[in-house]
């Protein structure tokens, strides 16, 4: 179960702070552009207004002092209580900015990488377990949106108040304010080093719970082989190894941002007692300064170290949640390996309507391998000047042992994977030149375990034609025989299918795709070993139905029961990635070959099931 070895975490050099990154990552806030402008400038007012307020204090404080209470000493008190309000105002004015940019940030990030994966071919997922994606979605996209708008608020009131803060502080007394200046230099310095070891412990963190994820959602998925074959304890324990992990960087980036902040927090301290005791020491030598600008001094100096614990706090967790940053932002800029070439996307905006490229459906005549070499692994080649032609109305049968290509050589044809060398033609054309969305939207797949949505029978059945009506899923659940068996179950059409239809039969569930796919109406049929895993009589409707769907059509049938292949016009023995053998099934049983051998062995292995006791 540990998910582990398997997953390619992606590598980032550097421990500093990216800002090109966050640039980036900036951009998805680009359409909320008014929520985000209202934030910064609600940060720049309140920064403006926080500092006004101890020099009302001063006025009000000299005024008092002074014996007078005339109309400047009412103006200073009512400029007081307008301040007050505005400050209430703006932070509930920043507080509904700052939500609404993180909730449109939010869903920007997880619409834009759920578009992304539904572009990537399946060679990226071969190497990232279901549970590492979710993380991507879940977690890192909440983490980063929770964090952007406070952190951009707090930059520009932190920036804004700390700049008021000390030109207030040199305009009321210019040697004092340098005695609280002086931190600035060991502040920078402590920084600078605490930066790149939250970094680095919190890219560790963000790993490790992707990781953590990854078990968590195979555990779920694989419970019952996990209970069948009374493996809970090595499962929980193989949790535990990734859960341990994930608590020990937890912990020490949590040490290290505890260590960080308590520091800047000292670091202020420090300059504000440094202000105290020049201050009092100026005010016994008979300073200048007046009682009302001292405490206003005071104020300024306690204040001062609070924009910096502020924006130090929110750096220290862009720095943790800076890897979950780079993930999402790695995955939202991936580019497919299986893509459009330009110069199809050139043809498609060209494209009259009606043509092969903007949607129209001419007939596919022809699919033709020209020495085609493919390898999942350098390595370990799988198809070596690999050849092949396929009219229409063909259907062409792979069989040979596991591992020998025969999925491969499918997955090829459908476009899923694309070759190293050689060239995959439809009519003559190498089908990197035509559209990929048009190509793969003329195919109908129907793999050996078929995936069901979590909804109806009929609503799974409509996903191969979201246009489609009542009456022609009816129509293909009856083509394929499926219909009897709907009609039968409670509910119908309208039953409940469960999550990945654990409530119908591995039968009943192929001949549900079997009807989505033909409800789709392609041209083009993959059938990869589709009644392997279903019982006698299941196999014989579906092999009924899929002789029915496959004429006229261009078909790739991979099957495990060479009896359900003996109608198919070629039949092509595959073994290393190489045609050993191909004819029909008649003229290889006279061949008395390899595929000879294969049939009468599961034919006798086939007669002593149905002869075995208790069977």
């Amino acid at each position: 179960m540990a998910a582990s070895p398997f997953i390619q975490e992606e590598e980032y050099a550097g421990g500093r702070f990216d800002w090109g990154l966050w640039r980036r990552i900036l951009g998805h806030a680009r359409p909320h552009r008014t929520w985000f402008w209202t934030m910064v400038g609600s940060g720049v007012a309140l920064a403006g207004t926080e500092t006004l307020m101890p020099l009302c204090i001063a006025w009000i404080t000299d005024e008092a002092v002074a014996g007078r209470a005339d109309a400047a000493f009412v103006m200073y008190a009512v400029l007081y209580g307008v301040l007050v309000t505005v400050f209430s105002a703006i932070v509930w004015l920043f507080i509904r900015a700052a939500g609404r940019l993180s909730t449109g940030v939010a869903f920007d990030l997880r619409e834009q990488g759920f578009a992304r994966l539904q572009e990537l071919p399946f060679s990226y997922y071969d190497t990232r377990p279901t549970g590492w994606l979710v993380s991507r979605l879940t977690s890192d996209c909440t983490k980063i949106s929770s964090l952007l708008p406070w952190f951009l608020l707090d930059l520009a009131w932190g920036s804004c108040f700390l700049s008021g803060i000390v030109i207030a502080m040199l305009i009321l007394d210019w040697r004092l304010a340098l005695w609280v200046l002086v931190i600035v230099p060991p502040l920078v310095i402590i920084s600078w080093y605490f930066q790149r070891k939250l970094l680095q412990s919190s890219r560790l963190v963000r790993r490790s719970n992707s990781i953590t994820t990854g078990v968590y959602n195979e555990g779920l998925m694989g419970v019952r082989t996990t209970r069948a074959l009374a493996r809970e304890g090595e499962s929980l324990r193989e949790f535990q190894q990734q859960s341990d992990d994930l608590k020990r960087y937890t912990v020490r980036n949590s040490l290290q941002s505890a260590v960080y902040l308590p520091c800047i927090i000292s670091l202020g301290a420090v300059g504000v007692g440094m202000a105290i005791w020049k201050g009092g020491i100026e005010i016994q030598l008979g300073s200048d300064l007046s009682l009302g600008g001292l405490i206003a001094f005071m104020q300024y100096a306690v204040l001062f170290s609070m924009p910096i614990q502020e924006i130090a706090s929110r750096i220290t967790d862009m720095q943790a949640a800076q890897a979950a940053a780079e993930r999402i932002q790695t995955l939202i800029e991936t580019v497919p390996d299986i893509r459009d070439a330009p110069e199809v996307v050139e043809a498609m905006g060209r494209a009259t309507a009606g043509g092969p490229e903007d949607g129209g459906r001419p007939d596919i005549s022809s699919i033709e391998f020209k020495h085609v070499d493919f390898w999942y692994k350098p390595e370990e080649p799988v198809l070596l000047d690999f050849n092949l032609r396929i009219r229409e109305g063909q259907s062409v049968a792979l069989v040979g042992a596991t591992g020998g290509g025969k999925t491969t050589i499918a997955s090829l044809a459908a476009r899923f994977y694309e070759p190293q060398r050689g060239e995959i033609l439809l009519d003559g054309v190498e089908y990197r030149r035509r559209s990929l969305h048009w190509y793969q939207s003329q195919l109908g797949v129907v793999l050996q375990t078929p995936h069901l949505f979590a909804g109806t029978i009929r609503e799974n059945i409509r996903y191969g034609n979201l246009d489609a009506s009542d009456a022609e899923i009816v129509a293909a659940a009856k083509l394929v025989n499926a219909h009897a068996f709907i009609e039968a179950h409670d509910g119908g059409y309208e039953a409940e299918v469960g999550e990945g239809g654990t409530r119908l039969s591995v039968g009943q569930r192929q001949l549900i795709a079997l009807a989505r796919a033909v409800l789709a109406d392609p041209q083009v049929f993959i059938m990869d070993e589709a009644t392997s895993s279903v019982d006698t009589e299941t196999e014989q409707l579906i092999q009924s139905a899929i002789d029915t769907v496959l004429k006229g059509r261009i078909a790739f049938v991979i099957a495990h029961r060479l009896s359900t292949i003996r109608s198919a016009d070629v039949i092509l023995v595959i073994d290393h990635g190489r045609i050993v053998e191909q004819g029909s099934h008649r003229d290889l049983l006279d061949a008395k070959g390899r595929y000879w051998r294969l049939y009468t062995r599961q034919e006798a292995e086939e007669e002593g099931a149905r002869h075995r006791p208790g069977t």
